[in-house]
C-alpha cells in the first residue's frame, strides 16, 4: 500500500488583514496522494489584524517584531517540519496566487521526479502576467545571473509559490533576513537536489500590496547582495579566485607595458605612478588568489558541517 503523506501549507505574512482569511479558506483540504493537509501562518510582526483573521489556520506563530521575509520562511520550515511535514507548499498571503494550482505544484513529488517544484510564471507564454517594464526586466537579470552560476535553465527565479519535500527542507542552510527565493535555488541546486517548474497562471500581478517591495531598486540592490554573499559561499575558488586573477593580470600587463617603455626609450617617467600602483594590484592580486586557496579549502569543512547537520535536523524533525 501506497504511503499516505501530510502536507503542511506555509504562509508567511506581513499585514496581509484584507486577503489572509480568503488564501486560508481556499486552501484544498482534499488532494489525491496526501493523507492530511495543515495550514501553517508565519506572522512577521504584523500590526494589523492579520493574526485574528487568520484562525482558521491549524498553527499561527509570531515574530515579536518584522524580521524579514528570509527569517519568516526559515522559521516556517523549521515549523512545519516539527509538524511532521513530508511536504511543504510554501504560498503568499496576498492571494496573488490560485491554490487549486497547489495539486499540480506538488505532483512532481509525489511522482518522484523532484525534490522541489516552483512555480513559473514565464515558461508558458500565454500566462506571463502584466507587470511593468522595470519588474520585467529585473526578473529577466536575476533569471539569468541565477542560471549561468548554477548552470541550470531556470524561466522564474523570483517566484514565492513553490512545494519542497522533506529532504529538501532538511537540507536547506540560509542565512538572508530580506528574502529567500534567489539563495534557495543556489542552495539547492548546489546540493544535487532535483529542481522542477511548473507554468501557472497569476491572478494578478498583486492582488494585494507587496510588503517586501516597497522600492524596485531597493529590492534589486538587496537581492543582488544576497546572491553575491550566496555565491561567495558556495564558489569562494572561482568567487576570489576571478577577482584575484582580474586584480593581479591587470597590475601585470600594466606593468609590463611599462618594461617595454623602459627597454624601448629607458625610462618609465611620467607613469611612476602606474608602476607603484601596478605593484600593489599584483600584490593584492597575489593575496586575493591565496584566500581563494584558502576559502576553497574552508568550503570542504563547510559540506562536512552541513551534513553534519541535515543528519541532526533528520533525527530532531523524524516522526514520532
Amino acid at each position: 500500500m501506497k504511503q499516505q503523506l501530510n502536507m503542511v501549507v506555509l504562509i508567511p505574512a506581513l499585514n496581509e488583514e484584507k486577503t489572509i482569511a480568503s488564501v486560508i479558506k481556499e486552501i484544498p483540504r482534499k488532494i489525491t496522494g496526501i493523507a492530511k493537509v495543515k495550514v501553517l501562518v508565519v506572522n512577521d510582526g504584523s500590526t494589523d489584524r492579520t493574526v485574528q483573521k487568520a484562525r482558521q489556520a491549524d498553527k499561527i506563530v509570531s515574530h515579536k517584531g518584522n524580521k524579514g521575509l528570509g527569517v519568516a520562511f526559515k522559521t516556517g520550515i523549521e515549523e512545519a517540519l516539527r509538524m511532521g511535514a513530508d511536504i511543504i507548499v510554501n504560498i503568499d498571503a496576498d492571494g496573488q496566487f490560485n491554490t487549486n494550482d497547489i495539486p499540480k505544484i506538488i505532483e512532481p513529488i509525489l511522482a518522484g521526479r523532484a525534490n522541489m517544484v516552483t512555480c513559473s510564471r514565464f515558461k508558458d507564454p500565454k500566462l506571463v502576467p502584466e507587470m511593468p517594464p522595470i519588474k520585467k526586466f529585473g526578473n529577466d537579470v536575476f533569471r539569468k545571473i541565477i542560471n549561468f552560476f548554477t548552470k541550470s535553465n531556470f524561466t522564474d527565479t523570483q517566484c514565492g509559490f513553490r512545494a519542497y519535500s522533506s529532504e529538501a527542507a532538511l537540507r536547506l542552510s540560509l542565512f538572508a533576513k530580506f528574502t529567500y527565493t534567489q539563495e534557495v535555488l543556489i542552495d539547492l541546486v548546489h546540493k544535487g537536489m532535483r529542481i522542477e517548474e511548473i507554468a501557472c497562471k497569476v491572478k494578478g500581478e498583486r492582488s494585494g500590496k507587496s510588503r517586501v517591495v516597497k522600492h524596485w531598486y531597493s529590492y534589486g540592490i538587496k537581492a543582488l547582495l544576497i546572491i553575491v554573499r550566496t555565491l561567495r559561499d558556495y564558489k569562494p575558488l572561482q568567487f576570489f579566485g576571478t577577482i584575484g586573477t582580474v586584480v593581479f593580470g591587470t597590475g601585470f600587463v600594466t606593468a609590463f607595458g611599462l618594461w617595454i617603455r623602459l627597454m624601448l626609450i629607458h625610462k618609465v617617467d611620467p607613469y611612476m605612478w602606474a608602476a607603484y600602483t601596478s605593484i600593489i594590484f599584483m600584490i593584492l592580486g597575489f593575496l586575493l588568489i591565496i584566500l581563494a586557496l584558502i576559502a576553497d579549502m574552508l568550503d570542504r569543512q563547510r559540506k562536512i558541517q552541513e551534513e553534519a547537520l541535515y543528519l541532526l535536523r533528520k533525527k530532531e524533525f523524524a516522526r514520532k
